[in-house]
């Protein structure tokens, strides 16, 4: 979907700002969209790689259905070059090199002790969008997530699995970078009920150094998802010299509570050492607090530590009264007093979130 053909037995990509023309025979940035014979296709159609059901709040969505599971899937490939990347043995993989791994108890599991276990019902690395619907539905997870690279490489497969979820009361989860272009954007909101969005930074240095992208596109991406009703939560990975400086986290705050509202939730997530950028340490958890601080101060309600253990971090508190509403430790959900209702116990203010499954 959404490319042109151009001239020479080139193509046009118009799936995401990166704009690729791919000559016969190559592939775009993504690795996995490759021109054959002047015409675009998807190497991530029904070829996951990492298929695993998830506590929703592992996303992290702290406002979608807590204490549920996302049936979570993965395909290689990835449009941005992030260098502090955590999963690139998979994102910046070539799919045809890939084999297929699912994550079990937090490790990557070949495929052959995999379909040994049964734990989902799919054994092979070939699953059409209802067969992933279809496991969801059996392993009793009230929504599936797309997630772990980046979907909008396997925009396709994440789309006709959405519309099969769909079919059977799932809501479908968008874990992602944002960097997309705007109709294929428009098309996909139809389909999503929720999006994590990795802000990465807020200066276009910062993304041209460290992700080998833009920012603009980005921020213009939040935008299309509130126009179309999405519900969304930010996260933003603090890195050490990078864009933890008082300025970027400042601006990316005001600009989250001006453009998208002060209740969004937004993640600080810490950073540790991985890929190519191993020359510093994991964020300080003071950095951390320092940010959630400072996010509070531009007016932001919702706002969380993820990835290092701090106290209330985790925890959900009324925008109106400050009651304490969700506690968490880890992925486990320890007290939730929304429920079902989406109210403040206390006070009867409306929490922002998706509190009630579809079915």
């Amino acid at each position: 979907m959404f490319w042109e053909k151009a001239a020479g037995g080139a193509v046009k990509c118009g799936l995401c700002p990166a704009a690729c023309r791919i000559e016969d025979g190559s592939r775009g940035a993504c690795r996995v969209r490759w021109n054959r014979g002047g015409e675009l296709l998807a190497l991530t159609w029904a070829r996951p790689l990492a298929i695993s059901p998830d506590p929703i709040e592992k996303k992290p969505l702290f406002h979608v259905l807590p204490g549920e599971f996302a049936f979570s899937i993965a395909t290689a490939g990835c449009n941005l070059g992030c260098v502090f990347c955590q999963n690139w043995t998979i994102s910046q993989a070539f799919p045809e090199k890939s084999d297929f791994y699912v994550v079990l108890e937090d490790r990557f599991v070949h495929k052959k002790a995999f379909a040994d276990r049964h734990a989902t019902g799919l054994a092979h690395s070939f699953a059409e969008p209802a067969a992933i619907a279809a496991a969801a539905d059996g392993n009793r997870c009230a929504t599936v997530a797309y997630t772990y690279t980046e979907p909008t490489v396997f925009y396709e497969y994440m789309l006709e699995t959405a519309k099969e979820s769909r079919k059977r009361g799932l809501l479908n989860l968008w874990i992602t970078c944002g960097f997309i272009s705007g109709k294929p954007l428009r098309d996909l909101c139809g389909w999503i009920d929720a999006a994590n969005v990795d802000l990465k930074g807020f200066s276009e240095s910062f993304y041209r150094k460290y992700c080998g992208a833009r920012l603009e596109p980005v921020l213009d991406a939040l935008k299309i998802m509130k126009e179309e009703g999405l519900f969304v939560e930010i996260t933003n990975l603090v890195i050490p010299g990078a864009n933890d400086s008082d300025e970027m986290i400042r601006n990316l705050c005001r600009w989250i509570a001006a453009e998208l509202g002060p209740l969004t939730p937004l993640h600080f997530s810490r950073f540790h050492p991985d890929f190519k950028l191993t020359d510093r340490s994991p964020t300080p958890v003071q950095t951390l607090v320092h940010a959630r601080d400072v996010a509070k101060s531009e007016g932001l309600k919702y706002v969380y530590i993820g990835n290092a253990p701090f106290l209330d971090g985790e925890t959900t508190f009324c925008h109106s009264c400050g009651k304490s509403l969700i506690v968490r430790k880890g992925f486990e959900v320890e007290k939730d007093l929304v429920g079902e209702s989406g109210l403040c116990p206390g006070c009867g203010a409306a929490i922002p979130g998706i509190w009630k499954k579809k079915r």
